[in-house]
């Protein structure tokens, strides 16, 4: 019993502050900026592109898209101090360095390209006290080269020290051929069920073989979310979900246009919160969309190589919960969520932030929602 009972605690912890109702509306209370290029314990902070919080603890973990470049690839441990009215103030309390099966600290794309990371999404499973993050890998196919390294989830102890992964299916193989992921366009979200039995991962692009990149058509495209048994570490289920246009045309015409899902969240039995993020050359602000998925009648396409060949007679359902150009402000590269503490009227919290890229002209901003 004194092995299950800490167990047991925590659950019953996660449990309180997550409770199985669908969010059905999100007010906005408020933004708040962290500075650019601040400084802590020798790093430089940035490119913030997930968030998780740990209810026991209080402590949220940030990852960093830092592709070893700036930094090491690395984590951020933080406090924030939440009221009725928003964020008041985020503390970053420590950095959490990752390091390869071996102990050593991950290359750069100077030094070895096949091996650097591209962090994007990272959870804490608190039943196991370790975190969890997410790699797009690396996709690089041109007349000078080829390198091919695999997106990756890998389970890190809480001084980010590799201690084991989970295998990617087949379909997420890089290829230098037309085959497999998009380069930059792979395992953007990461999402536990409440009894972290199950691990959820989503695929920001359609895969080459399931079709075309969104569009400012309205040509039906389909993204990937692969679950996980924890236990088993084995993907044991896929599902189609159906991927909006791009919001805007570029300007110039022609130019750099993208959308996909920056990150999930598991919000209920068969429900998570999406993000679809579109950006288009010309405008600086992002349109930024949460929808709500249910994939209780999705067909499972565990054992589909190509979505292309044989379509899905049943994808994901989403219905719209926010856009955030409803706001009319300036909105940037939302690429985490993670729900937050209860506030002093017992409805749940979500905070969001954005990815700022380390550019001077972007904002690493956080928005914290109340949850109706």
């Amino acid at each position: 019993m004194k092995k299950v009972f800490p167990l047991l605690v925590l659950f019953a912890i996660y449990l309180s502050n997550s409770s199985a109702q669908v969010p059905q509306h999100l007010k906005l209370l408020n933004e708040y900026v962290v500075p650019f290029n601040k400084v802590f314990k020798n790093t430089t902070i940035g490119g913030l592109s997930a968030i998780d919080y740990d209810t026991k603890s209080g402590n949220y973990y940030f990852i960093s898209d830092d592709r070893s470049a700036v930094n090491p690839a690395r984590a951020y441990k933080a406090t924030i101090k939440l009221t009725d009215k928003g964020i008041d103030t985020v503390i970053f309390t420590d950095v959490i360095t990752f390091k390869q099966f071996d102990n050593t600290i991950y290359p750069n794309s100077k030094s070895d390209p096949a091996h650097t990371p591209d962090p994007e999404s990272i959870r804490f499973n608190p039943l196991t006290n370790q975190l969890v993050w997410s790699s797009e890998g690396e996709r690089i196919v041109n007349n000078k080269d080829t390198v091919l390294e695999n997106p990756a989830i890998t389970i890190a102890n809480l001084a980010g020290k590799a201690i084991d992964s989970f295998p990617m299916p087949a379909q997420l193989y890089m290829h230098s051929t037309n085959e497999g992921p998009r380069q930059n366009g792979v395992l953007e979200g990461l999402a536990f069920t409440p009894d972290f039995k199950y691990l959820y991962t989503s695929v920001e692009e359609p895969l080459y073989q399931d079709g075309n990149r969104a569009a400012l058509d309205s040509q039906k495209t389909y993204c990937r979310f692969i679950k996980y048994n924890v236990a088993g570490k084995k993907p044991e289920a896929q599902y189609a979900y159906p991927l909006d246009p791009v919001a805007y045309a570029p300007n110039p015409k022609g130019s750099f246009m993208v959308n996909g899902i920056s990150e999930i969240l598991w919000v209920s039995e068969d429900h998570f919160i999406a993000i679809e993020r579109s950006y288009s050359t010309g405008r600086l602000s992002c349109t930024i969309k949460l929808y709500l998925v249910d994939i209780s009648k999705a067909d499972n396409i565990n054992e589909v190589k190509s979505l292309i060949k044989n379509p899905p007679v049943h994808a994901a359902a989403k219905t719209l919960l926010l856009n955030m150009d409803s706001y009319n402000r300036y909105i940037d590269n939302i690429e985490g969520i993670t729900f937050g503490p209860l506030l002093p009227n017992s409805h749940r919290s979500i905070i969001v932030v954005s990815d700022n890229n380390f550019l001077p002209f972007q904002k690493t901003q956080l928005f914290a929602f109340e949850v109706y």
